[in-house]
Order: structure tokens, then sequence, then C-alpha cells
């Protein structure tokens, strides 16, 4: 670049400081007021300094984060624009570290110009993070703050970069390398006990009699922690031990039941993951939570030899409705008979299986109907793909990314309301075979989806 374009590039954060600071006294909103975004400008330069310690790096990020959990929505988000403009990568060092390892390809010297060239891509916002985490809160503190972020990124794609480079810092801050696996008993603090019921995102814990059954010597309920955030699970797992895989989760919530024999047990059923962070979205640990689980559970109980989960199908309700002419008209002529005769119409349309719906808690379990919607559940699973081209189901994606297999949809699994409104009821057991786990990956990547011989019956 010649000395104009350097000259140019250098000017950019000035220039970008001024421009934001002439809109905010354009629209007569003083969100931060101009001498208040330099001061935080000049205080998050400050916790950047090289000239200073770690230790004293991390006292200014927590000056800073004090100053923040006490500014408006609107403060904060000038906030994150200044981190975000100001602490970009610098363009011209790209760009010259670029050509340098570009002369140099093929030669002795081409490592050494990829280590600049990698050196350069480093935005200096990435170090400023790193110096928030040198405090105790620090951690927590970015993780609310992505937490806060998320939901801005449609409207302000100006902080898409920062909310990256956030997610890439959590990636290797969260690796479960540096995670803690505890069980989660009556007897631990009624603190975390609390996290539970708040947390539990799948079905809800009602009272504090239900959180106790939840947790009694027949189930097992554990979570991982994070060094950095002690005492906040950053996730939970819920775990039934029986004799058999459960096919509904009103028995395993069922306050009044006997408790299970465990040592007869043989089949654990993880029920329930909840994720407690919305700030960690994209960090994925769960699928390494149930591996530590069965490992631990292995140790324990010797005798279990199945481990599956009873998931909900959160999406079917909604992909059906945009569906539901196009799985009647998928059906054979001789099945779509079969329905109208059950429906009492001469020729049966998508109106008449919308109407029908409504009652599907009435629907005997060997009907015609019932089997067509337990077929449009095994399409809906392991056909209907997202734009990326995974399963389009938000829990069959995560348990088949996993390496788990569709192992069988079970009809009115949770007629609760929420379960209806979801799914017309059903429930799916997702199988986790520990020897087939990678083929079953495989087996994905390639574009089929793994699944048992029952399920596969259904979509034939």
């Amino acid at each position: 670049m010649n000395n104009e374009a350097n000259a140019d590039a250098v000017a950019t954060p000035v220039a970008l400081m001024r421009q934001r600071l002439s809109a905010m006294l354009e629209r007569g909103v003083d969100a931060i007021g101009p001498w208040g975004a330099r001061r935080i400008l000049r205080e998050l330069q400050q916790v950047l300094d090289p000239a200073v310690s770690e230790v004293e790096g991390g006292r200014r990020a927590a000056a800073v984060a004090q100053w923040y959990a006490g500014a408006t929505p609107e403060q904060r988000r000038e906030c994150w624009v200044l981190m975000s403009e100001h602490f970009a990568p610098d363009v011209a060092a790209i760009e010259s570290a670029h050509a340098a390892y570009e002369a140099v390809r093929g030669t002795d010297d081409e490592a050494r110009a990829e280590l600049r060239l990698r050196r350069a891509f480093t935005a200096p916002r990435t170090r400023l993070l790193q110096r928030f985490s040198a405090y105790p809160g620090g951690v927590r503190f970015l993780v609310d703050l992505r937490a806060e972020l998320l939901p801005q990124l449609k409207k302000d794609k100006r902080l898409i970069a920062l909310d990256g480079e956030l997610q890439e810092l959590f990636s290797t801050w969260f690796d479960v390398g540096f995670l803690d696996l505890r069980r989660i008993s009556w007897d631990s603090p009624a603190s975390l006990i609390e996290k539970l019921i708040q947390y539990e995102a799948v079905h809800d814990i009602r009272s504090w009699q239900d959180a106790k059954n939840r947790l009694d010597e027949d189930r097992r309920c554990y979570s991982f922690f994070h060094p950095r955030m002690p005492g906040e699970p950053l996730i939970f797992v819920e775990v039934a031990l029986l004799r058999e895989m459960a096919g509904g989760i009103v028995p395993l919530l069922d306050e009044e039941a006997a408790p299970a024999d465990l040592d007869k047990a043989t089949c654990a059923i993880f029920y329930s993951i909840s994720t407690t962070q919305s700030g960690l979205k994209g960090v994925s640990f769960g699928d390494e939570l149930i591996k530590r689980v069965v490992e631990v559970l292995q140790t324990e109980f010797p005798r279990l030899k199945l481990f599956a989960t009873l998931s909900p199908i959160p999406g079917l309700r909604a992909w059906l409705a945009k569906n539901l002419d196009a799985r009647l008209q998928a059906l054979p002529a001789r099945a779509r008979n079969e329905l109208a005769r059950e429906l009492g119409v001469a020729q049966v349309t998508a109106a008449d299986l919308q109407a029908a719906l409504d009652g599907v808690a009435l629907w005997p379990e060997k009907s015609a109907r019932a089997h067509w919607l337990l077929t449009a559940a095994a399409h809906y699973l392991a056909r209907e793909r997202s734009e990326g081209g995974r399963p389009l189901d938000a829990v069959a994606r995560f348990h088949l990314g996993n390496g788990a297999r569709i192992e069988r949809i079970n009809w009115l699994g949770d007629p609760s309301p929420k379960g209806l409104k979801q799914s017309y009821g059903l429930m799916v057991n997702y199988l986790y075979d520990l020897k087939r786990l990678d083929k079953h990956r495989r087996e994905l990547a390639r574009g089929t989806v793994p699944m048992a011989g029952a399920v596969q019956g259904l979509l034939d």
C-alpha cells in the first residue's frame, strides 16, 4: 500500500469515533455523552496497555466491568460498538503480512511468514477480552455480556466480529477438559437445586417435591461447572434408572410412583438436558456431558447396558402445519382412503386432518391417523434438513450429531399441554450405542440418518 493509503488506515479509528459522536449529537440522544464515550474508550485502551502486567490489566478490566454493571442498555450498546470498531485488526498489517507470505511460499521462510500473517489477523479486541478473564469475575462478566449481545446481532452487523471472538475464546476456555462434573442430589446446597428448578427447560419443575422426586436415589442429575464460575452450573442432565426403555414422560415425573429397584436397573434414560448460560450459545459440551455421565453410571451400576434418551420433538407441530398437504399427498391411495373412512369424509383434505389433530389425545394408537402422524414424525426427524444439510429438528440435530440413532417414536409420550403444542404429544428415544457412535456419525456425515428398523419401517 502507498503512504496515503497507510495514513487513511491509521486515521480510520479516529474518523469512526468522530462519526459516532456526531451521530449521537445529531439525533439529540447523548447515550454516553461525547466525553463519556471518549472516557470509556480510554479506559478500554488502558486495559489493553501492553506496558502493564496481567494483574494490573485485570484490575482495570474489573473497573470497566463495574461501570458496565450500572450502565443503561443504551450505554452498554455504545460500549460494544467501541469495542468492535476501535480494536479491530490492522488492515495494513494484514495486507503487508499477506504479501510477504505470498512472496515466500514454497521456500524455507514460508512458516515464519505464515506465523506473521496469523498474528496480523489477531485483533487487539481478542487481547482486550482476554484481559477481562484475569480478574475473578471476568469470565462470568463476558458470558453475561455475550448473552445481552446476541439478540442485537441482526440489528447491528458491526457487532458480529465481537460476538465471533467471544465464541472462539469460550470454545477454548470452556473445553470439557477444564470442566468439573458433579452430581446434584437432594443433599446438595439449596442454591444449586434452585438453579435446577430455574433452568429446567424441557419439563418444568412444579414444586420442591417435584424437584426431590427427580433427585431421589433411583435418579441421577449431573452438571458441568467451570472453575472461574464457581457455583454456577453450565448444563444439567437428568437421568432415570429403569429396567427397560421408557416410552412416556408421565411415569418418570410421577411423584407418587414407587422407586425403581436399582439392583435390577439395566437402562439409563436421559430425559432432560438443559443449558443454563445463553452467553455460551454455540459452545458445545452437551455431548461430552452425556459421555462422562455414561462412564460414571457404568462404574456405579455395571448392570446398565442400554443408554437412551426420552426426548421431545419441539419443531414437529410447526413444521407439519406448513407441510400438511404434502404429507397427505405422499400417502398411497389406500392409506388416504383409510384416513377418509376414519374421519368420516369422502375424500380427506389437509383441512380435515388439521381439524382432527385438535383431538389427537383421543386418537387410538392403532388407528390409521395415528400411524399417519407417526410416519410424518419419522419423515421430519430423518429426512428434513436445515440449510446447512443437518437435521432440521434441534434436538435431533444434537443427539444424532453425537452419534446416537433414532430408536423409537412414542405415541403420546408427553400428553401435557406443552407436549401437545410442540409435537402432538409424540416423543422419541435416541439410543446411544457406545460401540457405534463413530459409525453413526460417519453415516450422518454422508447424509444417512441412523435409525432402528421400526423407524425405517414407518418411512417405508
